[in-house]
């Protein structure tokens, strides 16, 4: 390749324009759309025996990992992931039921079903499948709101209203009709994540950004805390619903602070001090501990005895469990009269719980180095709510936590789920009942606690901020709006405003003017580097941007302003003068003889352009619509009434396809000497033109 200086050097030898580089495409068959439609519904409805074999291996991922099992050197690691995830879920499950405004029996069995479905279904080797704060606290707004729209009284355990039908019998309590509508929810939840995985819509996820689902579940654990004050503190209040229950929240328990169960408080006050340095314990000697220590089980038992035996709720009125049966209910169907008020919400859910599940899975799948697939994950957790919501369940994901302490206990593979299962399954059976004088304060204790990491966010806000503000304020705007509006509007909002900064990067896009650095073929911002030099008669310019309908008009006004020159208000100048002129010499003309033109004679100056030749690096330019070349062709045709030739560089094959079906450039009638392969080439070629021109470096 030729460089600046070469061209320089030849000018004087060559009888002929500069010949640029060529490049001969390949020739494609052009295959109609019927044809393309007819062989891609061939391939995907064909049947063969492999073909079937592969498919079911795809959808039970548990067939592909199972007949390679490493029994010596795996089993071990996968009993004990599962043994200690199995612990720590009992008294989580039963405090995260409270959350979703369930009995504690439910929580247990929503950590039973989902831990036995995801090991079959589930392609990530490592996360653990269940209870997650986030979806409980949406699933209880949801039951609240169902319950008081049916008429049940705020307070538990009551009687339900006369005449109500359900599916379970002719009359339903209120625990009956919450777990009914927790489940209408899971179930449509569920289907929701089912249709997307068929849909193949996996690649949705992409679109949530760490920023966007980090500030979702800190603005959600916020409402979270907020939400579990009223039982640290023994105090009866209603849930609010609607917009703004933070602060509805804040103004009940102010307004009812003196009621308060000082038996609760004190109960409360005891688990924290107790849970939160021994968590932190955990935490800072994960690296030396073979397992956490379960100190969250220890606390449930030592707080169970000591309600039991010192009477809490007789003699201080303290809210207890209640009655936790064993053994497992008869499955029952949805409500389907319920579905149609869930359904929204239930969408919500679906998108939160696939956006957990999906970033997790990957997230460790590339730190062990496997693969797991989007659309898989997405029947996996669709069916872990759909199966499990007929048995009386709640929704599920991955959580983060109990994933942490999976994979740091030695997991291997999802046969850790197994035996999760059986831990909660013998809870199930036998030990149950024993938990019937639990405070409720302690299970919001342990709610509390595992808020830790969600909070511990606001700590990172600086860090956030110095590394990438547009990242900080998405991080900011969707918490501030998950925690003090809604927080299923504060998904909405983190969504279209991470659509809103990525439209604004292109809208905000510069055009930077380009040096050549010394003897090499690179051209780099002036602005940036030092040492750069421009070439005399030809302006190269660099727009940083996609060119199409939303930022059209703004690539040409950067562009003109960068430039230095705008084609239409020169032009304008130009009309102008002439008039002027024109005016003038007709003045003349009548006979006005001895006056002299009151206008200046600075107006018919002419305005020199010191280049001759705009070159435009396309190489920023992903792609052009038809807006685009649109105003390519505008920039090309007011330049060129200029005098001044405008040259592209370094498009790629898309920037190509769309100029030339725009109508920019006919290859066929030869007319491509707009387009160029290198900038060098193109500098060369515009010095080429001017060699034969004159020296004139001006156009007037």
């Amino acid at each position: 390749m030729m460089t600046g200086d070469d061209c320089a050097s030849e000018d004087g030898a060559q009888s002929g324009p500069f010949t640029p580089l060529i490049l001969e495409e390949q020739e494609k068959e052009a295959e109609s759309w019927t044809n393309v439609l007819i062989r891609k519904v061939k391939k995907r409805c064909s049947c063969s025996r492999a073909q079937a074999k592969a498919l079911l291996l795809d959808s039970m991922p548990i067939l592909r990992w199972l007949p390679r099992y490493q029994l010596r050197a795996w089993l071990l690691g996968d009993v004990m992931s599962g043994l200690i995830v199995g612990i720590l879920l009992v008294p989580q499950s039963i405090a995260y039921s409270l959350l979703a405004g369930q009995d504690p029996i439910y929580g247990l069995y929503t950590s039973f079903f989902s831990s036995i479905i995801y090991t079959v279904l589930g392609s990530s080797r490592h996360i653990s499948v269940g209870i997650f704060g986030v979806l409980c606290l949406l699933v209880g707004q949801v039951v609240d709101r169902e319950l008081v729209a049916a008429g049940y009284p705020t307070e538990t355990n009551q009687t339900a209203v006369d005449g109500l039908q359900n599916v379970t019998g002719p009359l339903c309590d209120r625990s009956c009709y919450a777990i009914t509508v927790g489940a209408t929810v899971t179930f449509t939840a569920g289907v929701y994540q089912v249709l997307m995985g068929l849909l193949q819509v996996g690649f949705v996820s992409v679109f949530l950004s760490d920023s966007l689902l980090s500030g979702f579940a800190t603005g959600a654990s916020l409402t979270i805390l907020t939400s579990q004050l009223k039982y640290l503190l023994g105090i009866k209040v209603p849930r609010a619903q609607g917009w703004f229950t933070l602060f509805k929240t804040w103004i009940s328990l102010l307004r009812n602070i003196h009621k308060t169960n000082v038996c609760d408080l004190v109960t409360s006050i005891i688990c924290l001090l107790v849970l939160v340095p021994t968590k932190e314990l955990n935490d800072r000697f994960k690296s030396k501990l073979k397992a956490p220590i379960p100190f969250e089980l220890f606390v449930v038992i030592v707080a169970t005895l000591a309600s039991h035996f010192g009477h809490f709720q007789e003699e201080y009125g303290s809210d207890v469990s209640g009655d936790i049966p064993t053994g497992f209910m008869p499955p029952q169907l949805p409500a389907w009269s319920l579905i149609p008020n869930v359904a929204v919400d239930a969408f919500s859910i679906a998108i939160v719980g696939f956006a957990i599940t999906v970033s997790l899975s990957e997230m460790f799948a590339k730190k062990h180095g496997y693969v797991v697939d989007a659309n898989q994950e997405m029947y996996a957790i669709g069916f872990c709510n759909i199966f499990p919501s007929f048995f009386r369940c709640f929704t599920t994901s991955a959580a983060l936590t109990k994933t942490l302490v999976k994979e740091s206990t030695g997991c291997q593979t999802q046969l850790s789920g197994l035996v999760t299962a059986l831990v909660l399954l013998l809870v199930l059976l036998v030990i149950a009942p024993l938990f019937y004088s639990l405070q409720k304060c302690v299970l919001a204790v342990i709610i509390v606690v595992n808020l830790r990491g969600a909070l511990r966010k606001f700590r990172d806000v600086p860090r956030m901020w110095r590394v990438n503000r547009v990242d900080a304020a998405i991080w900011l705007v969707t918490m501030a709006t998950s925690a003090l509006v809604n927080t299923e509007l504060g998904l909405l909002v983190g969504v279209l405003v991470s659509a809103f900064c990525v439209l604004g990067r292109t809208q905000s896009a510069r055009a930077l003017q380009l040096g050549k650095a010394g003897e090499l073929e690179v051209y780099e911002d002036l602005a940036s580097y030092k040492g750069l030099q421009t070439q005399p008669g030809v302006a190269i310019f660099r727009y940083e941007a996609p060119i199409y309908y939303a930022n059209q008009a703004l690539f040409k006004k950067c562009l003109y302003r960068s430039v230095g020159l705008d084609p239409l208000k020169e032009k304008a100048r130009r009309k102008k003068l002439e008039r002027q002129k024109q005016k003038q010499e007709k003045s003349e003309e009548g006979g006005a003889k001895g006056k002299e033109p009151e206008s200046s004679t600075s107006v018919f100056l002419a305005h020199c352009v010191s280049f001759h030749t705009l070159i435009l690096d396309c190489s920023p330019v992903l792609f052009l619509d038809t807006a685009g070349v649109n105003a390519l062709k505008e920039v090309c045709k007011d330049y060129r009434e200029l005098g001044v030739r405008l040259l592209l560089a370094q498009c790629n094959i898309s920037v190509i396809e769309s100029l030339r079906k725009g109508g920019y450039y006919n290859q066929k009638d030869g007319n491509t000497e707009k387009l160029f392969f290198t900038i060098g080439d193109a500098v060369c070629y515009a010095k080429s033109l001017s060699s034969q021109n004159g020296d004139c470096d001006t156009v007037c």
